[in-house]
């Protein structure tokens, strides 16, 4: 078939079949990493005296960022800026709307306010400083990625030195020789399942006749955030909220500053009009509205609700 067309391939039963394995395959995958994921990560927090939410921010959400990364990176290396700026701010309006919508929905999402202001309001201060840089500078030059590096590795160190206060249990905590495979397990059966996900879904798409087009801006663009949905869905049925927001807010901070910054310092980037006029908007006021709908100490089902209403109507924007 060629490239762009939406005529369909045709349906052999054997690729049919494939597709569906990957899918499956994909699914199981993704469901493996994240409890391997939080259940590692959680015992990596409780060994240093880190609490739940700094894991999750900083190992956790750069985890699951791979995938944003490896992406935006060969998007940088073809030229095609788009790609990479739109999958950095397409997977932040993800992250908060779609993701933390559908965690609030399995169970409300409760963490201390203290942690909140420090976090939350930091994700707020870089998503409109990124959104105001990159509007300006219409994109993002090798010296604007410089500096959004410089910036990340500042917020890293920030993170490890105020450690927060680690979470008390009466169970005992993983040991470090188990912890960390299962970090590393985790994180090679998310990015790998986001793969096969992906892959399977885009062939049977293209088996119905729908245009790349499409597939990039549904398939592909939530692909690249399923390990993000995967482990936070898992915490959020394992009770472990700090570890679910923290790993959202770790990921739209990563996704801005080291993604952005690593594929502008490569190749500078020139945004498309859509992105500077609608998209940055879009991704902070859903960074605020976060914030609003998070001051009682919770996010409950109803903002989890609005949430995905607001992602729907996003993404009918997008289609």
């Amino acid at each position: 078939m060629q490239r762009g067309s939406c005529a369909p391939r045709a349906l052999v039963p054997d690729t049919m079949s494939m597709d569906l394995i990957l899918i499956g395959a994909g699914l199981i995958a993704l469901l493996l990493g994240g409890g391997w994921l939080v259940s590692g990560a959680v015992g990596v927090a409780r060994h240093f005296g880190l609490s739940p939410l700094v894991i999750g921010v900083t190992l956790v959400g750069m985890g699951t960022s791979l995938p944003e990364l490896l992406t935006s990176l060969r998007a940088a290396w073809q030229g095609a800026s788009g790609i990479a700026l739109g999958n950095v701010v397409g997977s932040n309006v993800a992250n908060i709307a779609l993701i933390l919508g559908l965690a609030a929905l399995i169970r409300p999402v409760a963490f201390q306010r203290g942690d909140l202001r420090r976090d939350g309001l930091v994700l707020m201060a870089i998503t409109v400083g990124a959104a105001i840089w990159v509007w300006f500078d219409q994109g993002l030059s090798r010296i604007g990625g410089l500096l959004f590096l410089s910036v990340f590795a500042g917020w890293m160190i920030w993170q490890l030195r105020s450690g927060g206060a680690p979470e008390v249990e009466d169970s005992p905590a993983m040991p470090m020789a188990r912890a960390v495979p299962f970090v590393a397990l985790g994180l090679v059966a998310l990015v790998a399942g986001a793969e096969m996900l992906v892959r399977g879904a885009i062939g049977l798409a293209e088996g119905f006749g729908v245009s790349e087009a499409v597939i990039g801006l549904t398939i592909v663009a939530v692909g690249t955030s399923l390990p993000e949905l995967a482990t936070s869905l898992v915490a959020a049925w394992k009770g472990r909220s700090e570890v679910a927001l923290g790993n959202v807010l770790g990921s739209n901070v990563f996704n801005l500053l080291a993604i952005l910054g690593a594929t502008g310092a490569i190749l500078p980037l020139t945004a498309p009009g859509r992105i500077l006029s609608v998209d940055l908007w879009v991704m902070a006021a859903v960074t605020a509205a976060l914030l609003i709908f998070a001051l009682p100490g919770r996010l409950g089902r109803p903002a989890g609700a609005l949430l995905l209403v607001g992602y729907a109507g996003y993404m009918a924007t997008l289609v």
